[in-house]
């Protein structure tokens, strides 16, 4: 007997377990860990994967499994183990840690189906079913619901007519090209030559000359003809079609220019040799590569990479979702060709499905891609960069809620590699662990080629409101934009909003527009005059009177991108204009296609969101405005501080970083805060003292670790008394070091028409911290059935909100 222990795809606390399957006898010795099955579950058939193989269970009674899913396995051993590893460090369940490292296209989709128990008894069904059942055995159930039939539908299953049939389907299948290929050898084709008419004797010898599989489009456009010759020649037994296989290439319709390294500068070279030798000594060391924006950083990661690729290894590139822009992608696809695969948001499920295939196939040995590239299932890791290590969109926010950073040590360490972190403006964190000695400090303090750092200017808006000047422009910034103009360069004007304006209130009332789902403002956009909510996607059309006091006096308050473009144009208006934000960058490819634009001085300028920050080098770009540097200043967020000198240094890095000088102009409410000072002195040292110094005095990271645990129910009271239970227990259960504050509202205290509570854990060293965390879950992932409480547990929390 041979038994597959099987974890299903139920994420709940009672169903986080092996559950033990039956491996039929025509898959014994083929079913090993690490594949995908389709097994019985209760009434259901589930995807499962299979964790272990062995030769007896404890259950007497086993239902075999169904269906085998993969050929191969599609997590390897240390994908295994690395799940195992997640379950126990972000209090997640199984199935979600091995879903999270396989693409979208492989996650399963259940589709539930309504059958006939026995064909014959249609007669027996309800006389409103038998039209739906007509020359059918089964109905989808959601014909059956958009019938309005489920009642009967539902009286049928209980009198054995019909039964709930549950079939798993991957959301994505292999792309397939109908070829066509010579049938008979050679010789064979060309005596049968001379009997063909025209067209037919011209795809004959197309194919004797190609003497492989043509794709039939491309026969079809080479020789200008129909379908009708390749059904005659089929018919005459002289060629065959088949699908091939394919992938599908987000790329292929560009070309990449071949790059050769350039000469690195002295500090290029000597981090370049400390992280070369780990490589060769196969030594797992994590090194933080600090350098100011423009020093090169990126150059010191390929010629790194080129070191690993010799030694017949594979490497990892992780780079935050805004950062992969198509210059990115141009330098290591022009550096290391097809040797490259690239994941992030922008592919299709297909496309992200077939770059994953490559890397699982062996086919590639570098994967550049967002945080979850960093699941590659490479098996002969050589290295692992993470680029902008300091960004936040590292640290996933829903289930598993893993940080890539924890992920990539933990994968280093098993293969013995380096892991090389980098950023201008590391994070306190690891600053911190790179002074004491855990990281390796490797430093780029200059930029190339002497290039000198941006000048920064920052505007006190305050006085520009009691001079009379109530634009969103300070007058500095406009004089500026006028410059560049003249001289024909570029600018870049970062704006930290989307939208066209931040909220609807009616001046009559005071009343603000808010979501009837979450505590939060609707944000307006003037595209199709709509507000929406930023946060559970609901939306409404602009109301012309107030719905409190009915008022025509309805305004805007606050900035948005689309606004700023608006002023812009009446201020400036022979300046060519390019807006990046959310609303603009929607349709796929329109990314891409914006930045080559402007690349192409197409636009004088460029006027964005978050997206524009990072990861952008235009050479004629001499200015960089950011009109609201305030922004996060205010947010209930320890890290807010932090955030906003990031933020800013990074967007002032996008300045002169080539022949021509750069200038940035800082716009700010609050010009004496310690983070825009000493970003604008490029000081990030000063800085990290000063925060760290704060931080100590208010016990946060990193000095403590931090947990957050968010209750939430349709009640606000159900969610506070669950909440003050959840604090109870653990003040009971973890030592007097330890603190737990809460609980309270969260900031945004209802989301998608839930009230949520929050408590907060800080503490250094709790050896009781896990399984007193578990024994709430434990507890309330119960609950949930009964109560409606639903809990999460965010251990090293980014979102306070």
């Amino acid at each position: 007997m041979k038994v597959a222990s099987v974890i299903v795809d139920v994420p709940t606390r009672q169903t986080d377990r092996p559950f033990d399957y039956l491996i039929p006898e025509r898959w014994r010795g083929i079913i090993q860990p690490g594949m995908r099955v389709t097994v019985p579950f209760g009434a259901r058939r589930l995807q499962g994967f299979v964790i272990g193989v062995k030769d007896h269970s404890e259950i007497k009674q086993l239902k075999p499994i169904e269906h085998v899913l993969d050929v191969v396995p599609v997590l390897n051993e240390e994908l295994l183990d690395l799940g195992r590893y997640l379950t126990e460090t972000t209090l997640c369940f199984a199935i979600s840690a091995y879903q999270a490292m396989l693409p979208a296209a492989m996650r399963a989709k259940y589709e539930k189906l309504l059958r006939l128990t026995d064909e014959r008894k249609c007669e027996a069904l309800p006389d409103d079913l038998k039209p739906l059942f007509a020359n059918r055995v089964e109905v989808a159930w959601k014909d059956v619901e958009t019938a309005g039939l489920w009642r009967a539908a539902q009286r049928a299953v209980q009198q054995g007519v019909l039964e709930a049939v549950y079939e798993v389907k991957e959301k994505a299948g292999k792309k397939t090209v109908k070829h066509v290929v010579l049938a008979v050898p050679a010789e064979q084709a060309k005596d049968a030559l001379a009997a063909l008419p025209a067209r037919q004797k011209d795809v004959l010898s197309f194919l004797l000359e190609k003497e492989e599989a043509v794709p039939v489009a491309k026969l079809q456009a080479a020789l200008g003809v129909s379908s009708a010759p390749l059904k005659a020649l089929v018919g005459k037994g002289l060629i065959a079609m088949s699908d091939v296989e394919v992938y599908r290439d987000p790329y292929e319709h560009r070309t990449f220019q071949p790059s050769e390294p350039p000469t690195l500068t002295q500090a290029q070279t000597k981090a370049l040799a400390a992280i070369t030798a780990s490589v060769r000594a196969r030594e797992h060391r994590t090194f933080l590569l600090y350098g100011v924006t423009g020093s090169g950083k990126t150059e010191v990661y390929m010629q790194a990479i080129e070191e690993v690729l010799r030694q017949g290894k594979e490497a990892i590139v992780l780079v935050p979702e805004i950062s992969l822009t198509p210059q990115m992608v141009e330098r290591f696809k022009g550096r290391f060709g097809p040797k490259v695969a690239v994941l992030h948001s922008g592919l299709s499920v297909g496309e992200k499905y077939d770059e994953w295939r490559k890397i699982h196939r062996k086919e590639v040995q570098l994967v550049v891609g967002a945080r979850s590239a960093v699941f590659a299932p490479f098996e002969n890791l050589g290295m692992i960069i993470i680029d902008e290590e300091h960004e936040t969109s590292y640290k996933q926010e829903e289930m598993p809620r893993y940080h890539a950073r924890d992920v990539a040590i933990y994968r280093a360490r098993r293969h013995r590699c380096p892991v090389v972190l980098g950023s201008a403006t590391p994070s306190l964190e690891t600053f911190a662990r790179a002074v004491k000695g855990v990281y390796e400090l490797l430093e780029l303090p200059e930029r190339i080629a002497d290039r000198g750092m941006p000048d920064v200017h920052i505007v006190d808006m305050r006085e520009e409101l009691r001079s009379g000047n109530r634009s969103m422009f300070s007058r500095r910034l406009l004089d500026e934009l006028r410059l560049r103009l003249e001289r024909g360069e570029q600018a870049v004007l970062f704006l930290n909003r989307r939208g066209y304006s931040t909220f609807v209130m009616c001046r009559g009332c005071g009343y603000v527009i808010c979501c009837p789902h979450c505590d939060i403002s609707l944000t307006y956009h003037r595209a199709g005059e709509r507000m929406k909510c930023h946060y559970c996607g609901y939306e409404e059309p602009l109301v012309p009177r107030c719905p409190s006091c009915g008022s025509e006096h309805i305004r805007f308050f606050g900035t948005g991108t689309q606004k700023v473009e608006e002023e812009l144009v009446k201020l400036l208006p022979k300046a060519r204009i390019i807006r990046m934000d959310v609303d603009t960058t929607g349709r796929k490819g329109a990314h891409e296609e914006l930045l080559s634009r402007f690349a192409a001085k197409e636009a004088d300028i460029l006027l964005g969101t978050q997206m524009i920050a990072k990861g952008l080098d235009f050479p004629d770009v001499t200015l960089v405005g950011v009109l609201a540097a305030d922004t996060m200043l205010h947010l209930p967020d320890f890290r807010a501080a932090e955030k906003t000198f990031q933020l800013l240094t990074q967007v002032s890095g996008r300045a002169g970083r080539h022949e021509l000088p750069g200038e940035v102009v800082i716009q700010t409410y609050t010009p004496d805060h310690y983070s825009i000072e000493l970003a604008a002195r490029h000081d990030y040292r000063a800085f990290y003292r000063r925060e760290m110094t704060l931080r100590k005095a208010h016990g946060y990271p990193p000095y403590y670790y931090l947990t957050l645990i968010t209750v939430a129910h349709e009640e606000a009271p159900a969610a506070a008394k669950a909440a003050e239970k959840i604090a109870a227990y653990l003040r009971k259960q973890l030592s007097n070091e330890t603190v737990v504050l809460g609980p309270v509202a969260s900031p945004i205290a209802r989301l998608h028409d839930r009230y949520r509570y929050q408590c907060m854990i800080k503490y250094k060293r709790e050896p009781n911290i896990t399984a007193a965390l578990k024994a709430v879950i434990d507890r309330y992932q119960a609950d949930a059935t009964h109560g409606g409480v639903a809990i999460t547990v965010d251990t090293n929390p980014y979102m306070m909100m």
